[in-house]
C-alpha cells in the first residue's frame, strides 16, 4: 500500500513547477553568503567555515524553511482543490499510508536541498579563491540538516492539511525558521522543531558540538507527533462535507 501511495504522490509532482523552487531558492542563500563573507574578509579568517556560517545564516532561516513550507503546501494543494478529498478518502488504501508517503517524499527533498546546498557551497568557496582543505564535516552537517528538516516537514505537512490557502503555511515556515534561530540563541535549541534545522547545519557556528541525544530525540519525537495528529485529523475527516 504504501509503494503505491508513494509512486501516486511522484507522478503528481514529478512535472510540477515546485522543482523551480527547490532548484532557485537555496541560490540565494548562497549569493548572499558569498558576498557577505568576501565583503568582511577582514573578520571571516576560517575560510570555508566561515563561508559555511555566513550560508547557513541565510538558508537556515529563510530560504530553506520556505523551500519545505513550499512544497509541503503543494503537496497537500490537489486534495484542497476541485473537491479531491472525496477521492483522496474513499481511496481503498489507510490514511496513514497516505500521511507517511507525503512525510517520505518531503523528507527526500529535504534530503536532495541539502546535496543541493553542499554543492552551492563548494562552488562558492572556489569562485571566492579558497585554496584550503574542504571541512571534513561538510557532510555531517547536510546529514543532520537533512534530519532536522524532516521533523520541520512532519510540522509543515500537518498545518498545510489544515489550512486550506497555499500561502500561509509557507509563511508559516518562514516565521518559524525566524523563531528556530531565536529559540537556539536562547538556549532552547532542541525543544523547538525549526531549531533543529539550525543545529543540525551548526547554522553561524560550525564549530558547535551537537548533542545527538536531544537532537535525535526531538527530532524523532515532532515528526511522530505531528504525523500523528495529521492522521488523526483525516480519520475524522468527513469526505461527503467536500
Amino acid at each position: 500500500m504504501l509503494l503505491r501511495c508513494l509512486k501516486a504522490e511522484l507522478i503528481k509532482f514529478r512535472r510540477s513547477p515546485v522543482w523551480l523552487a527547490f532548484v532557485v531558492l537555496p541560490i540565494f542563500p548562497a549569493v548572499l553568503g558569498t558576498m557577505n563573507y568576501l565583503g568582511n574578509l577582514g573578520l571571516l579568517r576560517s575560510e570555508w567555515y566561515s563561508l559555511w556560517s555566513q550560508h547557513t545564516l541565510f538558508s537556515s532561516m529563510f530560504f530553506l524553511p520556505a523551500l519545505l513550507g513550499v512544497f509541503c503546501a503543494w503537496q497537500w494543494r490537489l486534495e484542497h482543490t476541485d473537491r479531491n478529498w472525496n477521492s483522496f478518502l474513499t481511496a481503498p488504501v489507510p490514511v496513514g499510508a497516505l500521511c507517511l508517503a507525503k512525510l517520505i517524499w518531503a523528507a527526500v527533498i529535504s534530503l536532495l536541498a541539502q546535496v543541493w546546498i553542499g554543492v552551492l557551497f563548494l562552488l562558492s568557496g572556489k569562485i571566492a579563491g579558497l585554496t584550503g582543505p574542504i571541512p571534513p564535516e561538510l557532510a555531517g552537517w547536510l546529514l543532520c540538516g537533512a534530519l532536522g528538516g524532516v521533523s520541520v516537514c512532519a510540522v509543515q505537512l500537518y498545518f498545510s492539511l489544515r489550512i486550506r490557502a497555499f500561502a500561509p503555511p509557507v509563511a508559516f515556515g518562514l516565521v518559524g525558521g525566524i523563531a528556530g534561530l531565536l529559540a537556539t540563541a536562547r538556549g532552547f535549541g532542541y525543544a523547538f522543531p525549526y531549531s533543529l534545522l539550525c543545529i543540525g547545519m551548526r547554522a553561524n557556528n560550525p564549530e558547535m558540538e551537537l548533542d545527538w541525544r536531544p537532537f535525535l530525540f526531538s527530532a524523532a519525537a515532532y515528526t511522530a507527533a505531528f504525523t500523528l495528529l495529521a492522521v488523526r485529523h483525516l480519520r475524522r475527516h468527513d469526505a461527503a462535507a467536500e
